[in-house]
């Protein structure tokens, strides 16, 4: 009989990174893939309808933006004509007005949509089960994973004339104080907040895999994921940076739980500045105000007992497709390597989320993670 499968997507702006643990085998052995990300491969369909001078339907769920709203915005701007559903248009803004008014995309309803004609349709969807069974079909793998776990970055709807980085920074410190522990920011499906709408709507998609499935935040994943590096000793204090391609996001984390969080927009910092809040950071004294004048989201101190960034200790840890940033840092890094493979920290979260939301999953998934050591494995996660 074959054994049991557990499948963790986690999508980000430049790739979408896909990881298939087998019960009973070392992480290292697990299927892996990195792909382009759903917001990229959208990007390139919209191009090439641009070129050719055609209208373009969007439909489907709301994903995440970014590349493939420029690519909107620049069909729209060359006088292409682009109609988009709801669902599909909350991709650029959840403000339908706004993406009318300052897009140029045409809302139509569902029926409405139905009745287009001579237009390119392109479905939004951060998640895509049938191109990833078939992608393993190709070398004869049933996907059938007994659980699944998928990451997307979400700002959560926030109310007209409420900043979304005010309010993705409220909703980090809301779970922090809910729970302390790096798992709050996943949840079983049917437990996602209503305003987490791209969470809510990955999950949707994901609906097609027939398997109980959790989504998570990104960056709480990847910071998760990180610790799983067996060079990291669990009961050191640290601070935990993903450096991702749109947000860097620090965690200083410690046996009691989280001890502070600060995000921030990647673009916007450059190596200087990001030394100069990390090391803020760990004395404690980096406000929300500093951050959030910078443009970024925010910075949340809970314990402001400074924290020493000793190399030696590993107590700086550095992961994310942009950690690069912090190579030549005077702050020497560590720069984790969970299982051998930095682009995977994000599903070794997820799967250690799994086991924690989970409970029929856990034991199977931890006994892979800790590789018959529990003393490996992040203190929060634990069996």
């Amino acid at each position: 009989m074959p054994s049991a499968t557990y499948l963790a997507i986690d999508v980000g702006t430049g790739t979408q990174d896909i990881y298939l643990l087998r019960a009973g085998l070392s992480p290292e052995n697990g299927f892996k893939l990195v792909l382009p990300s759903a917001t990229m491969i959208i990007r390139r369909r919209i191009q090439q309808a641009t070129q050719r001078g055609e209208a373009i339907l969007l439909d489907g769920v709301t994903m995440g933006g970014g590349p493939c709203a420029w690519a909107a915005e620049d069909h729209v701007r060359l006088g292409r004509k682009l109609f988009a559903t709801p669902a599909a248009a909350r991709t650029f803004n959840d403000d339908l007005e706004a993406v009318q008014r300052e897009m140029g995309v045409q809302i139509v309803s569902e029926d409405e949509a139905a009745q287009l004609h001579g237009v390119t349709h392109i479905q939004l969807r951060d998640v895509d089960p049938e191109a990833l069974r078939t992608a393993c079909a190709a070398f004869g793998l049933d996907l059938r994973p007994q659980a699944v776990g998928v990451a997307v970055f979400d700002h959560g709807a926030a109310p007209v004339g409420v900043s979304d980085r005010q309010f993705r920074f409220d909703y980090l410190a809301q779970r922090i104080r809910q729970q302390n522990r790096l798992t709050a920011f996943a949840y079983r499906a049917a437990e996602i907040p209503a305003d987490m709408t791209r969470l809510r709507a990955a999950a949707q998609s994901g609906d097609a895999f027939d398997a109980p499935l959790i989504a998570m935040d990104t960056a709480p994943a990847a910071v998760l994921g990180a610790q799983f590096d067996s060079s990291l000793d669990p009961r050191v204090r640290r601070m935990v940076v993903n450096v991702g391609n749109f947000h860097a996001l620090a965690f200083r984390l410690g046996p009691a739980g989280i001890e502070g969080v600060f995000e921030h927009h990647t673009g916007l910092l450059d190596q200087p500045r990001l030394e100069a809040h990390l090391r803020s950071f760990a004395a404690g004294s980096l406000t929300h105000e500093t951050v959030f004048a910078e443009m970024g989201h925010g910075a949340l101190v809970l314990d402001p007992r400074p924290l020493d960034l000793r190399p030696e200790a590993h107590s700086l840890v550095v992961t994310g497709p942009r950690r690069g940033m912090l190579h030549a840092s005077a702050l020497l890094p560590y720069l984790a390597v969970p299982f051998g493979d930095m682009m995977l920290a994000g599903c070794f979260g997820l799967l250690a989320a799994m086991a924690d939301l989970l409970p029929d999953h856990a034991s199977p998934i931890r006994a892979c993670l800790a590789e018959g050591d529990p003393a490996r494995a992040p203190w929060e996660v634990e069996a």
